[in-house]
């Protein structure tokens, strides 16, 4: 999908060449996530409320495997 008012950022954990890495921007309000291989592909959009949970699991360790 192109979005070209998007600014996409990278993790600031992603190693050199990125090859496993999601992207994320903001839009009016709106978090947009993408795969950062394929850039002009599909993007997954959430509101805030589901984007601070997702982060919150995350930092919890939610989402680890076991």
């Amino acid at each position: 999908m192109n979005l070209p008012e998007a600014t996409w950022r990278k993790s600031s954990y992603s190693q050199g060449g990125g090859t496993e890495c999601i992207e994320v921007a903001e839009i009016a309000g709106q978090h947009l996530v993408r795969d950062s291989k394929d850039p002009d592909g599909p993007c997954l959009t959430v509101t805030p409320h589901a984007w601070a949970t997702l982060l919150t699991r995350i930092k919890t360790g939610g989402h680890d495997l076991p």
